[in-house]
């Protein structure tokens, strides 16, 4: 039997984030396959949480943008050493940094392997580049595998690997459509809710880069055609953007819908949101690596409309084409939407199944897989 790993994950703090839910979800494969996982980051609120995987916390400012964050090479070197680290996982840009030049500093014929996961598509820099130095470059999505390669073309294709960000089918259980126990729990939370038309639901944080004025739009064409239609946005109302929802608050009232909108706080039964909904929305302005929002959605049994563009665009082309919008054209938007609400898309009754490798296991096991390859390439 191979002896345990002991692996390293860099990044900058344990906040919540996709960066940081794959680290947890990582670490606890880790641990459950009997290796040792240390996790290297600032603190953050999802300690707890990665502490309950039996994973170690080294608590360092690794990506803090600083001069002074230079100081813990030094720190990482003698970790690296002192832990026996068979393998450095860097998944952001400057702890990969600190973490490439520590590796630089350890002999060769004891130096750990580095792997790197791209989970964003960061403009391209020699800053960024650091990111495809990996021996093995984990892409989170074809998406992404097409960008390193586009922006990168010196990488090795032979050196990437596409591993897309899985879910656990089992918290985004199959819901009747429509719920109404699940709608009217959201109404009784947000009264703009309440309603006999369809809910249409767009989470994400409050940033334009996600779309909500797109929303409204189409909330206000499709109310313009006679239906009842309501939209919820949790994740939008931040009070550090405050601004930004006072621009939304004023688009909703000058498009005569801000009776039927609610914009709220993220929400933490984002299952339970889907299931209030019958249409869920990934608008976002800008490419994602990824859209996880799109897998969780389906597995619930929603219909999903969405930009064609990046992860999303690729997800939707595969999963459900029927949800995909050529990026930015209000009008076929419109269109798409009311024909999805007047007659949904047949999901097979598989569905988080048919998810396939967009699974949380199937996420785990495939990065266990490159480690597992990786370690195994060097022994010999």
């Amino acid at each position: 039997m191979p002896r345990p790993l002991t692996v390293v994950q860099l990044l900058p703090a344990m906040d919540s984030g996709g960066v940081e839910r794959s680290t947890i979800e990582i670490a606890q494969a880790l641990v459950e396959a009997g290796h040792r996982a240390v996790v290297v980051s600032a603190r953050g609120r999802l300690l707890p949480e990665l502490a309950a995987t039996g994973a170690e916390h080294v608590e360092l400012g690794i990506g803090r943008k600083s001069l002074l964050t230079l100081r813990h090479v030094g720190a990482l070197r003698r970790l690296f050493a002192q832990a026996g680290a068979d393998i450095v996982h860097a998944r952001s840009r400057l702890p990969a940094w600190l973490g490439w030049r520590a590796l630089q500093a350890l002999p060769p014929g004891t130096r750990p392997g580095f792997v790197t996961t791209v989970h964003g598509l960061n403009s391209p820099s020699r800053y960024s580049a650091i990111m495809v130095r990996g021996e093995r470059v984990v892409c989170v999505s074809d998406t992404v595998r097409e960008y390193v390669l586009r922006h990168y073309p010196r990488t090795d294709p032979g050196k990437l690997r596409v591993i897309p960000r899985g879910i656990d089918p089992a918290a985004f259980p199959r819901a009747p459509v429509p719920d109404p126990g699940a709608r009217a729990a959201a109404a009784a939370l947000h009264p703009q809710l309440a309603g006999h038309g369809p809910l249409l639901l767009l989470p994400g944080r409050g940033t334009r880069l996600k779309g909500h004025a797109d929303a409204l739009v189409l909330l206000a064409a499709l109310r313009e055609q006679g239906l009842d239609a309501r939209l919820w946005m949790p994740g939008a109302r931040d009070p550090a953007r405050a601004a930004y929802v006072g621009e939304l608050e004023a688009q909703a009232d000058a498009l005569g819908i801000s009776g039927q909108v609610a914009i709220t706080p993220p929400t933490t039964a984002i299952a339970q949101a889907y299931a209030a909904s019958e249409l869920v929305l990934q608008l976002s302005r800008k490419p994602e690596a990824f859209g996880r929002t799109v897998v969780e959605a389906l597995s619930t049994g929603r219909s999903v409309l969405g930009w064609a563009h990046g992860g999303v665009g690729e997800l939707l082309r595969e999963l459900q084409p029927e949800g995909a919008v050529q990026a930015f054209d209000a009008a076929a938007l419109h269109q798409r939407a009311a024909a999805l609400l007047a007659q949904p898309p047949a999901q097979p009754a598989t569905m988080p199944a048919a998810l396939g490798r967009y699974t949380l296991k199937a996420m785990q096991d495939a990065t266990l897989a490159v480690y597992d390859e990786f370690h195994a390439n060097r022994r010999h």
